[in-house]
């Protein structure tokens, strides 16, 4: 029966069973470990004290008071945490940036007096300040203390590892860092307490998780990858807890966990030195889910994070960080019921807002906090990212009210394993409905000769098939055993599992690392985040080897299979098995202290059926051994290799199952055995066998008869006559398959649809309108079913675009064959009823679920994602009316009210449609329509239209309403065409009026620097230190009409792609080629791309598509005001300042929290006086216009936006091949650039490139310029339509900025004093310019 918790689980020490006082006197640490640390310190103080021992009568003995050397900190914490909810602190870098905004703290201060001459830039690391600006961080840990309340503060440590202090130059200045950072947290916290000694003030050593993870690779190309290892991650922490305790740390905490394994590696370390010191000090554990997916950055759930890591005791075991209260209470909920230690919380102050700042109020983090308290689910809290002492304040203030959480009740002990989820295997019961863990048995070499043979030839990639295959099947645990005399197995094990924990659907489930070597099973247990079972040990080796690998194994937190065999063997008989499972099962629990619920006792299962006479009784001898061994070792598991049992039976696959379904429900049901290798996809029920069987199988399994062996073999010879004859062609007749082409054509035309197979669907069409009365009813039946099913589907999530579109292929085949019989079928109508059949109306649309324009606005040429949206509307019976791109608010509104449709719909690209998309919204509101409106595109967001759009144009008839994708195209107007119209679109009004007000009172609470001041603190580069780039190698125009598809397809980047089909993997699947891997869209994204590849080798191959571009380099110089760039025909013309055109530039002006610099491009470019140049490109695909209007004759959208899709990535491709190419040739200025095409899409190279309409400058009228300089459209073909969006649709431009310090940014919004300059410098009239700059001016203008 559960029993009352009175503390939390204890950790293995003597020291903490018996809750012995931490003396605090460190100098007595001697071990040589420690010793080796503290003599390689940088400390350069001499009044340094290692000791924090306090007089035994400095305060009262009972609680609440505490003295360092008296008390026990361990029974301190219980009894804090069980009377109330203790108080952490909050963000130690928000305070440091709040310092920075009222003092100077820039480079200089944070080098200070001692660092003043470091070779590199150290601003930004916020740990050394403890040493160059101690009462900077003293102060912040007393505000946390005296304002906030904290009972206990963490130190000021989190990246103070030899690891992270590499990105400073500081390795050597670790142990330093955190000595410092807890002596500051000591001072302060004892001078608090002082005042008050009724509430004693407590040092966390804080441990940060480095910048390096051992269970991620760091390369997309070979998942096996890592830039660190747990050795290495132990032996940096080691130090840091060294560091941390000499410096007066009461506890330890691992903190902000994104990687398992890191905090794995930590908790190692902090084990090694709590036994090499002899002291209890307390432990606290705390990750960091990422997301609202519950996982960590590495995959694993809150409920696996746990189960890896509760093998070290902690003391209390919590979140924090990546996400606000109010988005951690699920996962907190989760935790709350599982944890058996104590629990915190210590949340962002919300999410971080656009600009990365944090917006929640203290009374609103305390607000967000409250709902842990109300449930009882913590004991201590505190705040992270954004979170100040008046935010902890409020906080404290709010859970004074509250009782914190009860410990849970102690129970059975159970094993509980975890891979990427948790798995407590005591619950478990198998596909067989037993209560039996099924040990997948395929990775094992002696499993599987095709695994072992993929291993042989290293072919891993296929090997992780086999391992899902095993997973899929009902494996709850994988076996990995790459034990061969031919293989490293060292090498082989950790390459697989490094490899196996990067693919979900391999690592959801806990590992059995499985070696005759302990050397082997150690390495990958060093790759495993999870907790895993080790395979194997055994008291062969002698009694204390035995104990030895038993100890690693415990503190590595795995739990072991132990084989039955001893110094002189192994046991065969009942007797022996017993005998030595007691033995070994004694030694671990009362000796090495293994918790006996990780303990999994193997009494080996030996085969039987060999003909020899003491082989016979093996099957009785296990069943039999099971059971006593469970009587005599409470909690342990009973395992077993069960393809042993039948080995003489190998290569009849049903003989051997048979026997294994006999052997395993007795095994299970009467002895009480819980584990098992086995391959799951083959394993019987008993009830699946015939009677002949089961008799014959029993009567070997538990040795009956003495003939058993040879029935037994007799039913062998029979099962293998009809296995050869059936390979022969002869046996019995298998029974044909059906097919869905063997269904009635109704059925079979849905079963297309909903598969969206085109290849039958004329025959099938032809043939269902031969069985229906009217061809309308084969569309009104069947083909509308069938679209019915996909719209649901993908409502649903079930169904994903690119199957949607190939079902909307089947569907207009079938209509568009149709459609000549219904024309037919009405014109004889028509003269049956004496009427003029001339008089026929071919667009009759009386019979759809409602009527929709479509249009991409005037100036825009794009229409991939209004092509998507009218599919998708389409397949849910909308008649769509798609007038095209560049279309005039004259034209839209005259096809609305010429088509009388029910919903507008308009979409764009570039920033300046939105504009547009506003004089629509106000003409038809001028105009007296009634439609809703609907707002769509890349550059369109909710914000814009709430606040720039709807108030236009929106009333409880005719809404405005932002539409995010194509997914929820149907929901909306649906919603708005139902009886549910009213409360659907006031929800909506109700959502954009809060938005609005939102926005426009943030604008009341954002500050922009006046444009004068923003120019005073622009990027100032020293152009003598770092000099502009060399003069290019070919200066003036280069056209660029001989580089084929193929150059580029290397260079192309497929994550926008799935993008554009609304495929999106999630974590850790997320992007190309992980997608692949995804469990919800994975197999519909290889199918997309299987169809694309094959689309682009066709348009390769008939060279449908072409690729044309231009380039131009010109001498440019700063303009005088540094705001603009000056464009110069050559050096003589910049001699005599005599510039051809000039760049006009943006620059930023909204307060930043930091010092950086207020960035306009032109800061990139040297002043006057400098040889700097600038250059820029146009280039586009060709062909895709003809290639699109040909599926569309075919009815076929999903090419047609297949093909949109693959001229976008083409010439996407052509820019970054063409960049490239100018800065290692025609520019030059970096001609010895080896980047792969990875590190190319990921921006690894000197320069950016940068389009005019974009982020860093968003005006699009720009273009003009570049157009002029480059004759674009003389030269290529390439226009400008009158919102300068770029004809063809696949083209793209960029000016090109060659100098290492250029950077991308975004302008964002602007005051009125730069619009005012800005019109000035491009002569344009005011109005005209707040036009062209709407989307980011700070005001309204009028």
């Amino acid at each position: 029966e559960p029993k009352p918790a009175t503390e939390p689980p204890l950790p293995f020490s003597v020291a903490a069973k018996n809750h012995e006082p931490n003396h605090y006197i460190n100098s007595k640490l001697t071990h040589e470990m420690i010793a080796a640390i503290r003599a390689k310190a940088t400390t350069t103080r001499t009044d340094v004290s290692l000791d924090y021992s306090q007089p035994k009568d400095l305060y009262p003995e009972s609680f609440p008071h505490f003295v360092r050397g008296r008390d026990s900190m361990r029974e301190y914490i219980t009894s804090l945490f069980t009377s109330q909810i203790a108080i952490y602190d909050g963000a130690m870098g928000t305070m440091i940036q709040n310092y920075a905004k009222r003092n100077r703290l820039e480079e200089e201060e944070y080098r200070g007096e001692r660092f003043k001459d470091w070779t590199c830039a150290v601003k930004g690391n916020n740990d050394m300040l403890s040493i160059s600006q101690p009462q900077i961080i003293k102060g912040i840990y007393k505000e946390y203390l005296e304002v906030g309340g904290s009972n206990m503060i963490g130190t000021n440590t989190f990246s103070s590892t030899t690891i992270a202090m590499g990105d400073y130059e500081m390795e050597a200045y670790a142990y330093e860092l955190n000595f410092e950072g807890a002596r500051l947290a000591r001072e302060a916290c004892d001078e608090v307490t002082a005042l008050d000694p009724t509430k004693p003030r407590f040092v966390v050593g804080a441990i940060g998780p480095t910048n390096r993870t051992g269970s991620i690779s760091p390369s997309v190309e070979d998942p096996a990858a890592r830039n660190v290892t747990f050795d290495e991650l132990v032996e940096t922490y080691f130090e840091q807890i060294v560091g941390l305790v000499d410096g007066g740390s009461d506890i330890l905490m691992v903190e902000t966990i994104f990687d398992t394994l890191n905090a794995k590696a930590a908790l190692y370390a902090v084990g090694e030195y709590l036994e090499f010191s002899g002291l209890d000090i307390p432990v606290f554990v705390s990750g960091t889910l990422v997301d609202q997916s519950g996982r960590t950055l590495s995959g694993q759930t809150g409920e696996a994070f746990y189960a890896s890591i509760r093998h070290a005791k902690p003391m209390c075991v919590g979140l924090n960080c990546a996400l606000g209260a109010q988005h951690m209470i699920p996962f907190v909920e989760r935790l709350s019921k599982v944890v058996e230690c104590f629990l915190h919380v210590y949340a962002n102050a919300g999410l971080p807002n656009a600009m990365g700042g944090y917006d929640e109020k203290p009374d609103d983090m305390a607000q967000g906090n409250k709902v842990f308290f109300e449930n009882g689910w913590l004991n201590m809290v505190g705040g992270c990212c954004g979170s100040t002492p008046q935010h902890i304040k409020a906080i404290r203030e709010m859970s004074e009210n509250y009782k914190p959480r009860k410990l849970p009740d102690v129970g059975r002990p159970k094993m509980w394993l975890s891979g990427l989820e948790d798995l407590v295997v005591d619950d478990v019961h198998n596909h067989l409905g037993l209560p039996f863990l099924n040990v997948g048995e395929r990775c094992n070499l002696s499993g599987s000769m095709k695994f072992k043979k993929l291993m042989m030839k290293g072919d891993f990639g296929t090997a992780m098939d086999i391992a899902k295959k095993q997973v899929e099947d009902g494996a709850h645990v994988l076996d990995i055993n790459v034990d061969d005399g031919m293989l490293d197995g060292l090498a082989a094990m950790q390459k697989f599992v490094k490899i196996a924990v990067t693919e979900p659907e391999v690592s959801k489930v806990p590992f059995m690392l499985d070696a005759s070597k302990f050397d082997i099973v150690m390495a990958g247990l060093k790759w495993s985040q999870g907790k895993c079972i080790v395979n194997s040990i055994s008291l062969k080796v002698g009694e204390e080897l035995f104990k030895e690998q038993a100890t690693l194994l415990r503190k590595h937190g795995a739990a072991v299979v132990v084989m039955a065999f001893d110094e002189d063997g192994q046991a065969a008989t009942e007797p022996e098995k017993v005998r030595i499972c007691k033995r070994s099962y004694d030694i671990l629990v009362d000796e090495v202290g293994f918790p006996p619920e990780d303990i999994v006792f193997d009494p080996n299962v030996l085969t039987i059926g060999t003909g020899m006479e003491e082989h016979a009784n093996y099957g009785n001898d296990f069943i039999n051994a099971t059971k006593t061994i469970r009587e005599q070792c409470p909690y342990a598991k009973i395992s077993g290799g069960i393809s042993n049992l039948s080995f003489g039976f190998r290569g009849v696959t049903k003989i051997r199952e048979s026997i294994h379904a006999v052997f395993l429900h007795h095994a299970i049901l009467e002895s009480g055995m819980d584990v098992g290798i086995v391959n799951a996809d083959e394993m019987l029920m008993i009830s699946e066998l015939d009677p002949e069987m089961l008799e014959a199988c029993n009567n070997l399994v538990f040795n009956l008869t003495e003939d058993a062996t040879d029935v037994m073999l007799e039913l062998t010879k029979k099962e293998r006559a009809m296995m050869d004859a059936l390979k022969k062609g002869g046996g019995p007749v298998v029974e044909k398959k059906s097919s869905w082409r063997d269904f009635d054509p109704v059925k079979r035309l849905e079963h297309a649809l909903v598969n969206g197979i085109s290849e039958f669907v004329v025959p099938d069409t032809e043939e269902a309108r031969n069985l229906a009365e009217r061809p309308l009813e084969v569309i009104e039946g069947p083909l509308m079913d069938g679209m019915n099913v996909v719209g649901d589907l993908f409502g649903a999530g079930k169904m994903f675009l690119p199957q949607v579109i190939k079902s909307a292929r089947v569907m207009k085949k079938a209509v568009a064959y149709l459609l000549p019989f219904m024309e037919k079928e009405k014109k004889q109508k028509m003269l049956d009823e004496g009427l003029n059949p001339d008089d026929f109306d071919e667009n009759d649309d009386s019979n759809f679920a409602g009527k929709v324009l479509m249009a991409t606005v005037k100036g825009d040429v794009h229409d991939i994602g209004k092509n998507i949206v009218a599919v998708v509307l389409g397949c849910n019976n909308y008649k769509v009316y798609d007038i095209g791109v560049m279309c005039s608010c004259e034209k839209i509104l005259e096809k609305a009210k010429e088509y009388n449709v029910d919903v507008i719909g308009l979409s764009g690209l570039i920033t300046p449609s939105l504009d547009e998309m506003v004089v629509v919204a106000k003409e038809m509101s001028k105009r007296g329509f009634k439609q809703p409106l609907l707002i769509g595109g890349a550059t369109t967001s909710k914000m814009h239209t709430a606040v720039k759009i709807s108030p236009n144009y929106f009333t409880m008839e005719h809404p405005a309403i932002h539409v995010l994708d194509a997914s929820r195209s149907v929901t909306v107007v649906s919603s708005l065409l139902s009886a549910l119209k009213n409360e659907y679109v006031s929800d909506i009004m109700e959502e954009y009026n809060e938005m609005r007000e939102d926005y426009y009172a943030g604008l009341e609470d954002r500050y922009f620097l006046t444009f004068d001041k923003a120019k005073e603190q622009k990027l100032k580069i020293d152009f003598d230190a770092s000099p502009p780039a060399p003069t290019p190698n070919k200066l003036g125009l280069t056209v660029l009409d001989n580089v084929t598809l193929e150059d580029v397809v290397p260079f192309i980047d497929w994550n926008p792609f799935f993008q554009t089909w609304e495929l999106r993997g999630r974590y850790p699947n997320r992007g190309y080629p992980k997608i692949f891997d995804d469990e919800a869209v994975g197999s519909e994204a290889k199918k997309l791309f299987n169809d694309a590849q094959a689309l682009l080798n066709e348009i390769i191959k008939d060279k449908s598509m072409s690729l044309k571009g231009v380039v131009g380099m010109f001498p440019a110089n700063q303009s005088k005001d540094g705001e603009d760039v000056d464009i110069f025909a050559d050096e003589a013309a910049r001699l005599a300042g005599n510039p051809t055109t000039t760049f006009c530039g943006l620059r930023q002006q909204a307060e930043k929290e930091s010092e950086d610099p207020y960035l306009n491009q032109s800061d990139f470019i040297a002043p006057a006086g400098y040889k700097d140049h600038i250059g820029m490109f146009a280039v586009s695909c060709f062909g895709c216009g003809a290639l699109v209007d040909k599926f569309e004759a075919d009815n076929d959208d999903y090419n047609k936006i297949m093909a949109q899709a693959l001229a976008d990535r083409f010439v996407e491709a052509f820019a970054e091949y063409l960049h490239r190419a100018m800065r290692v040739d025609m520019w030059g200025y970096a001609k010895d650039e080896d980047l792969n095409e990875e590190d190319l899409l990921k921006i690894k190279y000197d320069g950016i490139r940068p389009a005019p309409g974009y982020p860093s400058q968003p005006d699009h009228t720009e273009k003009a310029t570049m157009w002029d300089l480059l004759k674009a459209k003389e030269l290529t073909g390439i226009d400008l339509s009158e919102s300068y969006s770029m004809m063809p649709a696949a083209s793209v431009s960029a000016l090109v900025f060659a100098h290492p310090l250029s950077q991308y940014f975004a302008v964002g919004q602007i005051g009125k004093d730069q619009v005012d300059s800005y019109a000035v410098r491009k002569k344009f009239d005011l109005a005209l310019t707040e036009r062209w700059l709407s989307p980011i001016l700070n005001y309204e203008r009028d």
